[in-house]
């Protein structure tokens, strides 16, 4: 495995400095995320059924999910991109000001009663889960070594604070904006839009210095040359695609993470459905979901410890095997068997989070500094566009044939996978 340690010869004085700025970044960064995730969890939780009020259409109101999905997508790139060529502050800065925007054009077409404006405006909204995930890369510049997993864990567990109690936020503000005079239904947004303002201001003032800036400052003088090479494709999809190619671990990273994301966004998205033929009601399955994403988030650090601790590929393949007992429990469930579909959710997300964080540090470590954004935001690219086309598989596959067989899919892909990263060596 290639890593680009921060350089070991600096003296204890600078050493110790570059400690408390870490520790600052990190800090830093855990409060943007709690505050992002409750703008991300209260907007999406809200936003189908506005959408479909607006269009008087179910299969319409599918879309809301997508926009938001395609956003944090289309915005990886630019995000990773402006932290190549300016920092880290400034990419996050670009993620945080779409989401900013896309809540203020929502807000606009929920009151002007555009359900296609506001899944225009839904699209820029994904910026926030764009600077979420290149949050826990920018936990990584000042990581020292053998350290990066467990650093960028306690920034993935900032997000459980926002996602579990974003949603429970979404009906008061929702009156409290009438209250204030808003149009309904637009409440909600105009909270997002406010969480999205701490977040980017939180960002702005707090990043510095800027921790890949500084990182690259220190950097061995002993480093590869492709780190200070080629500076005008610096942040470019060409950049990472060669940066992949001399990094094989990089590549095993980003295809454990695509299939982590793939399998969890299949499962999940179609077991409230699943549940639904069964009769069960909203406050179970909302139970359900909430476990999930406690395995989600909760045991991240552990996770980032253990990564740390055995090797990130060990954690990987450990992932794998959650994903296979996951997708084994849950689709052998009847739609009677809340219990059982409800472990197979939690280790669904147990799983998802090995994959994130032992592939995401594997792929921090596995390419040079200076093309590390370019290769992240890639990542965050592929690991998007593979959840929406999970997603839109799995309905197709119920539909057709049943939440069972979407279960054999996954558990195929993830054994298949997890084979392949047991027969490559790092």
């Amino acid at each position: 495995m290639t890593e680009i340690p921060i350089n070991t010869n600096i003296s204890p004085t600078v050493g110790g400095q570059i400690a408390a700025v870490q520790r600052r970044t990190l800090a830093v960064l855990s409060i943007a995320q709690i505050t992002s995730g409750v703008g991300v969890a209260v907007g999406f939780a809200f936003s189908s059924l506005v959408v479909a009020r607006l269009s008087g259409s179910v299969s319409i109101s599918g879309l809301a999910g997508t926009a938001s999905v395609l956003g944090a997508a289309l915005l990886a790139l630019p995000t990773a991109r402006a932290a190549g060529r300016s920092g880290r502050r400034t990419g996050l800065a670009l993620a945080y000001g779409c989401a900013l925007l896309g809540c203020l054009i929502t807000v606009v077409a929920i009151t002007a009663r555009s359900w296609p404006l506001m899944l225009a405006g839904l699209v820029l909204f994904g910026g926030a889960s764009a600077g979420s995930l290149a949050s826990r890369y920018s936990a990584t510049d000042l990581s020292p070594p053998g350290h990066s997993a467990r650093h960028l864990s306690w920034v993935v567990w900032a997000s459980t604070i926002g996602s579990v109690a974003g949603p429970n936020l979404a009906e008061p503000a929702d009156r409290l904006g009438r209250s204030l005079g808003l149009a309904p239904d637009t409440g909600p947004f105009a909270l997002s839009l406010l969480a999205f303002a701490i977040a980017l201001a939180v960002i702005v003032i707090g990043l510095r210095p800027d921790p890949l800036l500084l990182a690259r400052s220190i950097a061995p003088a002993s480093a590869p040359a492709t780190t200070t090479s080629a500076p005008r494709a610096r942040g470019t999809l060409r950049t990472a695609w060669q940066a992949l190619r001399r990094a094989p671990a990089a590549v095993r990273a980003l295809v454990a993470i695509a299939v982590s994301h793939t399998a969890m966004v299949s499962v999940m998205s179609m077991t409230p459905v699943h549940l639904d033929h069964g009769g069960s009601p909203n406050w179970v399955i909302g139970i359900v979901l909430s476990l999930h994403i406690a395995g989600m988030y909760v045991l991240s650090p552990l996770i980032g410890w253990l990564a740390d601790r055995i090797g990130r590929v060990p954690v990987l393949r450990l992932g794998m095997g959650l994903l296979l007992a996951a997708a084994v429990l849950a689709g052998t469930a009847g739609p009677h068997g809340v219990t059982q579909v409800s472990a197979g959710l939690a280790l669904l997300g147990a799983g998802w989070s090995c994959g994130l964080i032992a592939g995401s540090a594997m792929l921090s470590e596995a390419v040079p500094l200076e093309h590390r954004p370019a290769v992240q935001g890639l990542s965050d690219l592929l690991m998007n566009v593979c959840g929406a086309t999970g997603a839109v598989a799995a309905g197709v596959i119920v539909g057709a044939l049943s939440y069972g067989v979407l279960g054999t899919v996954v558990a195929v892909m993830v054994t298949i996978t997890g084979a392949w990263l047991t027969l490559k060596r790092t």
